[in-house]
C-alpha cells in the first residue's frame, strides 16, 4: 500500500511537472520562435554562405573554403580595413576609457549645480550617431569648421585638413568619439558612488592620500565596471561603421575603411554575400580572442567584493 502511493504521487508529480514545462514553453515560444528565425537561422546560413559564391539572387554555389582564401591572399584591402579597425581598438577603447573615468572622477564631487554638469556631459552619448557625424562633419571642415577656427585663434597657422587628410582622418574619428563618453561616464560614476566610505576613512587614518586612496581603494572597487565597459567598448569598436559610412565613406584614401564598412561594402555594393560571410565570421572569431583574453587576464585584476584572495 505505502508503494502504491509513493508511485502514485510520483506519477502525479511528474503529470504536473510535465503540464508546467508545457506551459512554460507555451509562453516562451514567440522569444524561441524569434531567437531561431531571427537569430540561430541567419547565424547558420551565413556559416554555410561562406563556404558558397553567392550574390543574393542565385542560388549559392558551394566553393569551400575559396572565400577564406581569398580574403587572406588577394584582398588587399581587407588587411587594410583591418588595420584601421585594430588602430580604432588599440587608441579608442584605452582613450574612451581613460576619459570617461576621468569625466566621472570630475563629476563625482559634491559641489554646487554638479547635476547640471552631469546631464551636459551625458546628453552627447544620446545624440543619434547619424545626428551626431553630420555635426562633426560640419565642425570638422577646413575651411569653416569651428575646431579650425579656433586652432587658428589659438596660433595654429596651418590645421589639420581632419577628414580630407589620409593621416588625420582616423584621429578625427577618435576625437568625435570622445565627445561621446558620457554613456561610459555614467557607468563609471554610479560604481564611484557606489564604493563605501568607510574604506576610505580607513584609508585615511593609515595615512594615505588622495593619490594612494584612488589606487588602492577606488580602482579596485571599480575594476568590475571598468572590465564591462572594456568589453562592451571592444566590442563596438570591431564594429565600427556607422561614422565612417557617413562622414567619409571609407576615404581619404580607403584610411577610413573599417573592417564593418569594407564588410557592407562587399555585400550591398559588390554583391559578394558569400565573401561577406566569410568576413563576418572571420571577424566573430577575432572578437571572441580578444573578449576571451581580456577575460582572462581580468582574473588577476578584477577584484570582486567579497571575495577570497
Amino acid at each position: 500500500m505505502h508503494n502504491y502511493w509513493v508511485v502514485e504521487v510520483k506519477t502525479k508529480r511528474s503529470i504536473g511537472e510535465r503540464r508546467a514545462l508545457r506551459n512554460g514553453l507555451l509562453f516562451a515560444s514567440p522569444w524561441l520562435i524569434g531567437l531561431t528565425v531571427f537569430g540561430l537561422y541567419p547565424i547558420l546560413s551565413s556559416l554555410y554562405y561562406s563556404l558558397c559564391q553567392y550574390d543574393g539572387i542565385r542560388s549559392p554555389h558551394w566553393v569551400g573554403l575559396r572565400n577564406y582564401h581569398k580574403m587572406f591572399f588577394e584582398d588587399e584591402l581587407f588587411f587594410k580595413a583591418l588595420y584601421n579597425t585594430l588602430y580604432m581598438v588599440c587608441l579608442g577603447v584605452p582613450l574612451s576609457i581613460l576619459c570617461g573615468l576621468s569625466v566621472a572622477l570630475l563629476l563625482n564631487q559634491k559641489v554646487k549645480g554638479i547635476a547640471l554638469y552631469r546631464t551636459i556631459y551625458y546628453l552627447p552619448s544620446v545624440v543619434p550617431v547619424v545626428a551626431s557625424s553630420i555635426l562633426w562633419l560640419w565642425l570638422l571642415n577646413p575651411d569653416i569648421g569651428l575646431v579650425n577656427i579656433g586652432l587658428q585663434h589659438l596660433g595654429v597657422k596651418n590645421p589639420p585638413a581632419w577628414l580630407g587628410d589620409p593621416v588625420w582622418s582616423k584621429p578625427a574619428l577618435l576625437l568625435m568619439g570622445l565627445w561621446g563618453v558620457g554613456g561610459g561616464m555614467v557607468i563609471y560614476l554610479a560604481a564611484l558612488q557606489n564604493v563605501s566610505e568607510t574604506l576610505y576613512e580607513a584609508a585615511a587614518l593609515d595615512g594615505a592620500g588622495s593619490t594612494l586612496r584612488f589606487r588602492h581603494v577606488t580602482l579596485p572597487m571599480i575594476t568590475p565596471v571598468i572590465l564591462f565597459n572594456l568589453i562592451t567598448s571592444l566590442i563596438g569598436t570591431f564594429q565600427y561603421f556607422t561614422e565612417a559610412y557617413v562622414m567619409t565613406s571609407g576615404g581619404p584614401q580607403d584610411s577610413t575603411t573599417f573592417y564593418a564598412l569594407r564588410l557592407f561594402n562587399a555585400a550591398f555594393q559588390d554583391f559578394h554575400l558569400g565573401y561577406a560571410s566569410a568576413m563576418a565570421w572571420v571577424l566573430f572569431v577575432l572578437t571572441l580572442a580578444c573578449a576571451l583574453i581580456v577575460f582572462k587576464s581580468s582574473l588577476r585584476w578584477v577584484y570582486y567584493e567579497g571575495e577570497l584572495k
